[in-house]
């Protein structure tokens, strides 16, 4: 009976030591005070659809060519994707530390000693030689559970690094968005002041003929010269605003110091008082508050959460004796050719325990540290969470302020251009004066100007929904 018992105690005593237990609290998610759900769609709104390329809503074939150029050469995401690989590597190490380590040994020695020696006797060997191949094997018993928690951190750094490229790429995305708009709403702006000079200098060759016929006055003739200057001052700032833009988009498109001083990005201006497909886009109405937890920036910080609450494990393992187990096996023969024979082997295997006895209070103070940080992730993962709901609102809002501007300055575009030709008429007819006209004009250029940044900043506000919302 003893016999049969010896070895099963062994055996559940081996399997003990090798289960073990993982010291340091398990994780769990805060409870956080979230409403049940957030966003109303305002009537006669698109709903907007969850896609990883959210920006082919816009329905712009230049911009989705541009986007690709964006993924596939920025440099912020070509940094991102190699520290997800450093985190795949560090992640493979931290794993590695839960197995045994074997590694290969071979030496030859050769030693003379001195004659002269009291420890040279008669018949003694004055040079000898020593050959010597072993497989030599390490283990620590992980009883504590030192190296499983010191995975898990290494596996919540690496999901906290993937999900970090991800909200780059959402954060690329947007400014590529962006800029390619800026870039066309100042395109647009261009364009309506070149045709308002256009038409001012049409209607001063008409007043320089009235002039020289002696129809008009001087001060008819030069107010009318200083409205088209007027017009062709606001052109340069204009010309370096976008020049500014184009420079800007271009770094975002990963393109060489050359083409950025040189190069030009292509895109497509929409025709006067058109509007692109994907101004009217909003989140859907109820959207539950648990979808937003899947923002990148969100998992990031949950993620290195995680992490520092695995590495309160790491730390406290100190505390406790670690074990470790390490052997050989080879052959040591003066002779090579003897070096594998059974004479020649020979082997090793020995356990060792080291207990933790003073330290001056380093153990706890590394405890410390790491439940600090753990404070530190969870402080910052609750203040991500409830800027992310913020931002949702805000983007929601600025969205709707956006599209109620446009549609008013849409209107007011279409109601001064009416004012314009009537203002025309009369003075043709004598009934008003040409300051009449001018007013008009200015009027009308100013309310096209506003239309076509309204229509801008309704663009960039429906790509921050997007981006508050995760894409």
């Amino acid at each position: 009976m003893k016999m049969t018992m010896k070895p099963t105690l062994i055996a559940i005593t081996i399997g003990a030591l090798l289960a073990g237990c993982t010291v340091g609290p398990d994780y769990q998610r805060p409870k956080m005070d979230l409403p049940s759900s957030h966003a109303v769609a305002p009537a006669g709104a698109t709903i907007a659809a969850s896609s990883s390329n959210w920006w082919k809503t816009f329905n712009a074939p230049v911009l989705n060519l541009i986007m690709d150029e964006a993924l596939k050469n920025n440099l912020d995401l070509s940094a991102a994707a190699a520290r997800v690989t450093e985190a795949q590597a560090q992640l493979g190490l931290a794993v590695s530390d839960q197995l045994p380590s074997a590694y290969a040994t071979a030496s030859r020695t050769r030693n003379r000693n001195s004659e002269a020696s009291n420890n040279s006797g008669p018949g003694q060997p004055v040079q000898t030689t020593t050959n010597r191949a072993t497989l030599n094997v390490s283990y620590e018993i992980d009883f504590w559970g030192k190296y499983r928690r010191g995975s898990e951190a290494a596996r919540a750094d690496l999901l906290s690094v993937e999900a970090n490229r991800d909200a780059l790429r959402l954060s690329m995305a947007t400014q590529v968005v962006q800029g390619y708009f800026n870039l066309q709403s100042l395109d647009a702006r261009t364009a309506a002041i070149e045709l308002g000079i256009r038409r001012g200098q049409e209607a001063l060759d008409m007043q320089k003929k009235r002039f020289d016929a002696g129809v008009i006055s001087e001060f008819d003739y030069q107010q009318r010269s200083a409205e088209v200057d007027a017009g062709r001052a606001q052109l340069p700032p204009l010309q370096s605003q976008r020049g500014n833009q184009e420079r800007a988009l271009k770094v975002l498109l990963g393109r060489s110091p050359r083409e950025i001083m040189s190069g030009k990005v292509d895109r497509v201006s929409a025709p006067p008082g058109t509007a692109m497909p994907g101004t009217s886009i909003v989140a859907p109405a109820g959207l539950p508050s648990e979808l937003l937890l899947r923002r990148p920036d969100l998992i990031e910080a949950e993620q290195k959460l995680v992490a520092a609450n695995a590495r309160i494990g790491v730390a406290r393992a100190a505390y406790f004796p670690s074990i470790g187990l390490t052997g050989l096996f080879g052959g040591e023969s003066s002779a090579l050719g003897d070096l594998f024979s059974g004479p020649a082997r020979i082997w090793n295997f020995a356990g060792n325990l080291t207990q933790p006895l003073w330290g001056a209070g380093r153990v706890g103070r590394q405890v410390d540290v790491a439940e600090a940080r753990n404070e530190q992730a969870l402080a910052q993962y609750r203040s991500a969470i409830a800027n992310a709901f913020r931002e949702v609102q805000d983007a929601i809002q600025a969205q709707t302020a956006a599209r109620e501007v446009f549609e008013i300055e849409t209107r007011r575009v279409s109601s001064l251009g009416k004012s314009w030709n009537l203002a025309k008429l009369r003075y043709e007819n004598g009934v008003a004066s040409q300051l009449d006209v001018i007013d008009a004009e200015r009027g009308l250029l100013l309310a096209e100007l506003n239309r076509i940044e309204a229509e801008r900043g309704l663009r960039a506000a429906v790509a921050d929904l997007y981006k508050a919302l995760g894409g």
